[in-house]
């Protein structure tokens, strides 16, 4: 029997399905229900589309393009559009915040609130599992004998994928609401310059440290703040913030991983260790308004001294960069994606 799949290549199985419009009849129907896309013609959606429709008749929004990708075992369509963002000033433009994010607490502020940690793949690991062992158990498609998918092996698939799509939705929806509440509310964000992809090499909090998604709190607060005109400060990655007492500066020279309560020797300040961490990545706000107007001691070396015997170069508090934020368009709005989810 010939292969059924001979011309498909192994990157194929390993991407979304998607496709993109850019030209033709892109529109929401006057029933906000419905879309109508070219080559697909006219499709229902599960969510109303009255908001995009809105923007739309309104004038404030211009659609530049539309994707339909399948995802968790459902079709979804995005749209690129152009809008007119209007200007907004978060609800305390003098407040500063700083957040150290983490395993145990997703988010520790530097005003005390402690962000819970939901933990999504952990609660739902144990069905994952299942589906898993369920799943090896069909009969599966195989590339050198072509031979097809049994239904059942399709069926376990999509259950299993829409599993990791509903966990993927319950973090996504999770961290939109930290840092949208974060940029809204305060006017200057403090995070740090995580290592992430050096974190994920160690085997034992791995798992956990992609679940807190800690690239992504980021990700969304460099463009958040644009859209709220706050700040957003990023600490360098050599700034000893959990090592640093807040009280009165004296910095440990080691601090396991296991100590969570900071005890400092010289003012016998006694706190969490990732609050104290949060409060002096929220001092850091203070040097960064005043940043090579006098003597500021260094943070450390931004680099290792390489081989040749060059001096590491010191840097400020406050010399980094913060984020930038979504796309603007040459016309002056704001590129939005907008999400939908079709039948």
């Amino acid at each position: 029997m010939a292969p059924w799949w001979p011309e498909v290549s192994k990157e194929a199985f390993n991407t979304t399905p998607s496709v993109r419009f850019t030209t033709g009849a892109i529109r929401v129907e006057p029933d906000r229900k419905h879309v109508v896309l070219p080559r697909l013609g006219r499709l229902k959606l599960h969510e109303s589309g009255r908001k995009l429709a809105r923007h739309s008749d309104n004038g404030t929004a211009r659609i530049m393009s539309a994707t339909v990708r399948l995802d968790g075992g459902r079709w979804h369509v995005s749209f690129t559009v152009e809008v007119d963002r209007i200007e907004r000033t978060p609800a305390r433009p003098d407040s500063v915040v700083g957040a150290d994010v983490g395993i145990k607490h997703l988010a520790v502020l530097s005003t005390g609130e402690l962000i819970d940690n939901p933990r999504h793949l952990a609660a739902a690991q144990q069905r994952m599992r299942s589906l898993s062992r369920a799943l090896s158990r069909k009969t599966g498609p195989d590339r050198r004998t072509g031979r097809r998918a049994s239904k059942r092996w399709e069926r376990a698939a999509t259950r299993l994928g829409r599993a990791h799509a509903r966990v993927a939705n319950l973090r996504r929806d999770g961290l939109h609401k930290l840092t949208t509440r974060l940029a809204r509310q305060h006017g200057t964000v403090v995070v740090e310059d995580l290592n992430v992809a050096a974190m994920l090499r160690n085997r034992s909090i791995a798992r956990h440290i992609a679940d807190a998604a800690f690239g992504e709190i980021r990700r969304q607060l460099t463009y958040k703040t644009e859209w709220n005109s706050s700040r957003l400060i990023v600490a360098d990655r050599w700034y000893p913030s959990s090592k640093t007492c807040s009280g009165c500066g004296a910095v440990k020279t080691k601090l396991a991983l296991s100590e969570r309560t900071y005890d400092c020797t010289t003012c016998g300040l006694t706190l969490d260790r990732d609050l104290n961490a949060a409060r002096n990545l929220a001092a850091l706000a203070a040097d960064a308004a005043t940043a090579g107007s006098g003597p500021v001691p260094g943070r450390g070396a931004d680099r290792k001294t390489p081989l040749a015997g060059l001096v590491a170069t010191k840097r400020q508090p406050g010399t980094a960069t913060a984020g930038q934020t979504g796309t603007v368009s040459p016309q002056g709005g704001t590129t939005k994606r907008v999400l939908a989810r079709a039948h």
